[in-house]
């Protein structure tokens, strides 16, 4: 008889948390996005990219709510989904639906007209920058909203088009199409602004906390600047060896990664002891190790 000495795996009780905390906000994300559009976007009558915005114009010429046409476009989604990519790939997918199809019936049943009357255009701005920040937080934290990015990672899938210009091609498809509802250019105009206020919220949210920059910095003092950036700023530098071409004369190299806010700081230190050194600064999207973000998995 064979018996199984193994101890039975725990999942570690960090991991746990940290699931807790993606799904918390999550939902915040989802809550910013529901309440963007049910807040300034519908009441005003505009609309723009995403399944929510076909839900909305299917709203705006018929009156059946946009929860309804939400769920129903996203369960017909959701099967090619669990189809191509399968259940588990999909399963958060489907939460997220289901809990915005409730904000989204609960939120539009409450706000009957928008929270900034007369002002369409502040109504696309406030929106946009509320369904941006919402998707930025949903998909930060390893979540989807459903919709055109099930339909986009479809299209990637079986056609060379990138994620991002097939969402873009969905998005543009869609806000044009509200023309045969409204017969109006402006309301298009409006639909395109929102499109841009909300993706470079996106971006913003995604990226806006990690950006960093890199210095490179050719200094006859370099010890001296350095031992100031380790001390002042708190920073590490690594010193590599390089050689000037035209004069081949040997030279030191002092690469320096840092937070964005703390540019200034370092470029004052570096006129202090070195007037005459020769920088270059780049930004960095993300840098992650001790004293920057965790590598997330």
């Amino acid at each position: 008889m064979i018996v199984n000495t193994e101890k039975p795996f725990k999942i570690p009780k960090k991991l746990i948390l940290q699931e807790i905390q993606d799904d918390f906000f999550i939902l915040l994300g989802l809550c910013l996005y529901a309440f963007g559009w049910t807040g300034f976007l519908l009441p005003a009558g505009i609309t723009t990219g995403g399944v929510t915005g076909i839900a909305a114009l299917v709203y705006f010429s018929s009156g059946i709510p946009v929860a309804v046409i939400y769920f129903c476009i996203n369960v017909v989604l959701l099967a090619f989904s669990i189809k191509i990519f399968g259940f588990k790939f999909s399963l958060r997918t489907i939460g997220s639906v289901l809990v915005l199809t409730f904000l989204l019936t609960l939120l539009q049943s409450l706000i009957k007209e928008p929270l900034v009357k007369n002002q369409p255009f502040m109504d696309c701005i406030l929106g946009g920058l509320l369904c941006g920040s919402g998707i930025g937080l949903v998909f930060s934290f390893k979540g989807s909203t459903g919709g055109t990015d099930i339909l986009a990672l479809i299209i990637n899938k079986y056609r060379h088009i990138s994620i991002g210009r097939a969402l873009l091609i969905c998005d543009v498809a869609i806000i044009l199409s509200s023309y045969f509802i409204f017969q109006s250019v402006e309301k298009i105009v409006y639909g395109m602004v929102v499109l841009g206020v909300s993706s470079y919220t996106v971006d913003m949210v995604l990226n806006g906390s990690r950006q960093s920059v890199q210095f490179l910095i050719f200094s006859n003092k370099y010890e001296e600047v350095a031992n100031a950036i380790n001390q002042q700023v708190h920073r590490g530098c690594t010193l590599l060896d390089g050689t000037g071409w035209y004069s081949k004369n040997p030279t030191k190299v002092i690469v320096v990664l840092a937070k964005k806010n703390e540019a200034v700081t370092i470029f004052r230190l570096i006129n202090m002891i070195d007037p005459n050194a020769f920088i270059s600064q780049s930004s960095v999207i993300g840098v992650y190790g001790e004293g920057f973000e965790q590598i997330k998995t």
